[in-house]
């Protein structure tokens, strides 16, 4: 078995800045990861982790940042998952995914991820 990880991390006050522009919001992430950062009491904490979330999966991927941001959704609660479609679950099928698994965290300022893909041996 093989396998392949990503991270990331990012200050929290950056995507609430984003946030505030135009378009950030429909063009990063799904509508149902928007109605369930929106609930949140801090909503810029969840979008970041999930921004990060999707940064991980595309470096574990291999892809880098060479995605549709709408094409990695980072899904939950209770546990964060992913679910990857278009051309980012193409370039997942080429590269032999079997798994994938993400894990997402943030304090008062800053958010991060980790993702581990297990590939075909």
């Amino acid at each position: 078995m093989a396998v392949r990880v990503g991270t990331d991390l990012i200050e929290i006050d950056r995507i609430a800045r984003a946030l505030a522009r135009p378009g950030f919001r429909d063009r990063c992430f799904t509508k149902a990861e928007q109605a369930y950062c929106e609930t949140r009491c801090n909503p810029a904490e969840s979008y970041a982790a999930r921004f990060c979330g999707k940064e991980a999966v595309g470096k574990a991927l291999g892809c880098g940042v060479r995605f549709t941001w709408k094409e990695i959704e980072i899904v939950g609660p209770p546990k964060p998952g992913v679910t990857i479609s278009g051309k980012t679950a193409r370039f997942a099928e080429k590269v032999g995914m079997r798994d994938i698994d993400v894990s997402l965290t943030h304090s008062h300022t800053m958010a991060g991820a980790a993702c581990v893909v297990e590939l075909e041996p």
